[in-house]
């Protein structure tokens, strides 16, 4: 398979935990699931004053639109790149869309995190362990262009190899989702000045491939037009292994790795 992603884009992945995909499914098709959002809301995409509130979210959509655009050859070799060949599960649709309007009230969903990938049965909370059960990839799908002022997500780039250190003695069983910000915050690393910020903007159809552990936070829009995407996982074939026999680790292996001090 020919493959998607220059080999500098790979290791750009491992040492910043993000890659932008450009075109990763076709503009029109970002249209015609744009046009379907835009019903789901029941608001007037050419009357401003039918947005009453900052952020709407919306579940996931396994509709045929949906589908295409999650399922792409462009997209499939990108993760077979970053996550290996067999170890991923095929996405049937896409969700959640956080849909941020113009809007002069506080989102309240601004605060920087990474995302949880399981939870234990019987357990409440989220959790997430140092093999990333439950999360081969943190996905951005840009549903709308998405310039500087349109609330793109905030990446603190390379913060995906600050997390290692705090889940590595958890073992299988992981830390909960809160618990894991609060210590990284408290020594630090959530919002570390250190880390150079990026925004995820684009054009629609460009999706961001994100490392599980990647730290980020969304912010408000302040440009004049609805912003949209999707934020989907990629979910994973089994956990990570970072101790394999043939040194085959995938980039989202070796960033984990990396974090941890090993070559």
């Amino acid at each position: 398979m020919h493959e998607v992603l220059s080999a500098d884009q790979v290791e750009q992945f491992v040492t910043d935990g993000f890659v932008r995909l450009p075109e990763a499914f076709p503009r029109e098709l970002a249209e015609e699931c744009r046009a379907f959002l835009w019903r789901e809301t029941g608001l007037d995409p050419d009357d401003p004053a039918t947005w009453r509130q900052p952020v709407v979210r919306l579940g996931g959509y396994v509709d045929e639109p949906f589908q295409r655009a999650a399922t792409t050859e462009r997209l499939h070799g990108a993760f077979d790149q970053l996550v290996g060949a067999g170890r991923w599960q095929p996405r049937v649709g896409l969700g959640t869309f956080p849909i941020r309007f113009p809007h002069p009230d506080d989102p309240g969903d601004t605060g920087w995190h990474l995302d949880a990938g399981y939870q234990e049965p019987g357990e409440a909370g989220l959790r997430v362990n140092l093999r990333s059960r439950g999360r081969a990839l943190l996905m951005l799908f840009l549903f709308s262009d998405v310039d500087e002022c349109d609330g793109p997500t905030r990446i603190k780039a390379g913060s995906h190899l600050d997390v290692p250190a705090f889940l590595e003695a958890a073992g299988e069983h992981g830390v909960e989702f809160f618990e894991l910000c609060g210590a990284l915050d408290a020594a630090g690393r959530l919002d570390a000045p250190a880390r150079p910020l990026a925004l995820a903007t684009g054009r629609a159809g460009d999706v961001y491939l994100c490392h599980p552990f990647l730290i980020h936070a969304a912010q408000p829009n302040r440009g004049t037009t609805a912003r949209f995407i999707a934020q989907p996982p990629l979910d994973p074939a089994g956990p990570l292994d970072l101790d394999r026999p043939d040194g085959a680790y995938s980039p989202v292996e070796r960033a984990v790795r990396l974090g941890l001090g090993h070559s």
